[in-house]
Formats: structure tokens, C-alpha cells, sequence
């Protein structure tokens, strides 16, 4: 029998147990987030990875599978909503080919840089859209077109933990390394928006300088996001070439992909309510954060140590390369 076989009311009773525990999980890690102000993504997957033996589960391996996979897509999918060509406009296109630019050179080079260091391109292309990109959410939607391999789980798991404490260390840096730099409180805003990984993290930063910088930092980061589309398709593209012959591959465009694509062509038209809009926004986080949590439950702790320092490292490269990338032509004067 296969799974379309299988009663709704069966599935949905197979799912439920998994689901809960992924949906408490998120939101504990909510609750901590909002009292203490640590990172709500970190959080989240700090709990889960030592709820790991429940993923192992016949009653709730199901359930966790699914918010793993499921609820990440329609997440980003949702993330769509965030985005229009009118951030464009606002922004200036010389500024959005930097960011563009910025992000193919830090995506390109990683995965030239894990072959060096001893990984595989997938954990190139994984960390290298992390980063470039934004952060925790772009990990997630990166990992659910690559192969599937031994150390998916936690090559994940690595990368979200990573990158998010690496964005909360940047809110707290960034924004007294602009001024060091001499960049006027627009640069700024420019400058925070294009590097910092998560978007929180951009909003904590911009905030934290002035309304301005805020504003238009916020602006910059969504346009990052909607940069995930097409990093997303294009590796799609490229893992199916490369799969060997009668190996499954990833689907030429990914639904999730194709959902976040007409949601921003609609918001750009202007067709949605700023209601459903601001609706939207709260459930793809909701969502992604359940998934999150989930990817933590799924992912053993032993495990973590076997990615090594080299790993780190090559974050930290990456990092470095993007705030360099986007802070030398605004130094001087570029764009």
C-alpha cells in the first residue's frame, strides 16, 4: 500500500504525535527566545537535538519527518509574501547587482573551498547559501533539494546552529564596525542589511543604530530573500544533471520554490492585503521554527563533533568574504 493509499484520517493520526512534540518544542523555544532574547532559531534546535531517540520513534518518527520536510517548505514558500519589486526600486539596482554579485562570488567559492577542506560540494553549496543569503531559513530550504546522504541530519543541524550564533555575534559587531569604517547611517543600513545572516538579526542590528538604518536594512535583507528562489532552482538544476543514471533526482522546480515565486509576483502586484500579508509573515516564521525544531529532533549529538574545526573555519571564511564584498564599494563609493 502507498502512502496516497493510506486513509487521511490514518495519516493524519500517524502524523500527530510527531507534529506535537515538534510544535511544543518551538514553541518552548518561543517562550525562551522572547524572555531572554536569544536567537528563537537556535533555540529551537538546541531543544530538539536532545529529543534526538524520539525521532528513532515508530509513533513519532512519522510526525517529525513530516515538520522536517513539510512545514520547511511551506514555510519558505510563505517567505514570498515578504518580498516585492518595490524594494527594489527603493534600494537602487547598482546596490541589488552588489548583493547579487555577493552572493553567487560567496555560493561559488564555497563550494570550491569544501573540496579543499575536505567536504563534499552539497556542504559547500549548504554553508556557502546559509550565509550568503539568510542564514537558518536558506540552510532549510538548500538541504531539501540536495541528495540524500549519511550526514544530511547533521551537516544541517552544524550549519544552522553555526550561522545563527555567527548572525547574533554580527548584530552585536556590525553595526560598531560601519562606524569604525565611516559609513554615514544609509551605508549602514546597506551594509547590515546585505551581511548579516538571519533576518532578526538584521532587524536587532539596523534598529539599534537608528530608524533609518533600521528601515532600510530590513529592506535589503528581503531582498536577499528573495534571492532563495533562484539559488534553489539553479542547484535543483544542477544536482539533476549531475545525479548518476537511474539515481532519483530533485524535481526541475521545486513546488515550495514555484509557491514563493507567484506569492511575490502577487505581492509586487500588489494584489494581497497588508492583513493577509503581516499574517503570512507570522505563520511562515511560526512554521520554519517548528521545522527547525524538528531538524534538531532528528539529528543525533554525537554526531555534531565529526564535522570538524575545518568546518567552522570555512563559515568564518565565508562570512568575512560577503561583509568584505559589500563593505569595500561602499568605503568607496560605488554605489
Amino acid at each position: 500500500m502507498t502512502r496516497t493509499d493510506i486513509p487521511l484520517a490514518a495519516r493524519a493520526r500517524a502524523l500527530a504525535l510527531g507534529l506535537m512534540l515538534a510544535v511544543t518544542v518551538a514553541m518552548a523555544a518561543q517562550f525562551l527566545s522572547g524572555h531572554y532574547g536569544v536567537p528563537v532559531m537556535l533555540m529551537a534546535i538546541l531543544l530538539g537535538m536532545p529529543l534526538h531517540f524520539l525521532a528513532e520513534d515508530d509513533r513519532a518518527g512519522p510526525g517529525i519527518d513530516f515538520a522536517a520536510r513539510t512545514l520547511l517548505r511551506a514555510g519558505v514558500a510563505l517567505l514570498g509574501l515578504r518580498v516585492s519589486l518595490d524594494m527594489v526600486a527603493a534600494i537602487g539596482w547598482p546596490f541589488v547587482a552588489l548583493v547579487a554579485g555577493s552572493v553567487a562570488v560567496v555560493i561559488l567559492g564555497s563550494v570550491v573551498l569544501a573540496r579543499r577542506l575536505g567536504q563534499d560540494r552539497a556542504f559547500g553549496l549548504l554553508t556557502g547559501g546559509s550565509v550568503a543569503i539568510c542564514g537558518a531559513s536558506a540552510a532549510m530550504a538548500i538541504a531539501s533539494v540536495l541528495p540524500a546522504r549519511d550526514s544530511a541530519e547533521r551537516d544541517l543541524s552544524f550549519t544552522v546552529i553555526t550561522v545563527t550564533v555567527m548572525s547574533t555575534f554580527a548584530m552585536i559587531v556590525y553595526p560598531m564596525l560601519a562606524a569604525g569604517l565611516g559609513l554615514d547611517q544609509h551605508q549602514t543600513g546597506l551594509f547590515l542589511g546585505a551581511t548579516i545572516h538571519d533576518v532578526a538579526q538584521v532587524v536587532g542590528a539596523g534598529y539599534s543604530v537608528s530608524e533609518e538604518t533600521g528601515d532600510i536594512a530590513t529592506v535589503v535583507k528581503l531582498i536577499r530573500v528573495t534571492l532563495l528562489a533562484p539559488v534553489v532552482l539553479i542547484a535543483a538544476l544542477v544536482l539533476r544533471r549531475a545525479a548518476p543514471a537511474g539515481a532519483a533526482r530533485p524535481p526541475l522546480l521545486p513546488g515550495f520554490v514555484l509557491v514563493f515565486l507567484v506569492l511575490a509576483a502577487a505581492n509586487s502586484a500588489h494584489l494581497v492585503p497588508l492583513p493577509v500579508t503581516d499574517a503570512a509573515s507570522t505563520l511562515s516564521r511560526a512554521l520554519l521554527v517548528a521545522a527547525v525544531a524538528a531538524v534538531g529532533m532528528k539529528t543525533a549529538l554525537a554526531r555534531m563533533a565529526q564535522v570538524g574545526a575545518a568546518a567552522i573555519a570555512m563559515l568564518l571564511v565565508q562570512t568575512a568574504a560577503l561583509a568584505t564584498l559589500i563593505a569595500v564599494p561602499l568605503m568607496l563609493g560605488l554605489v
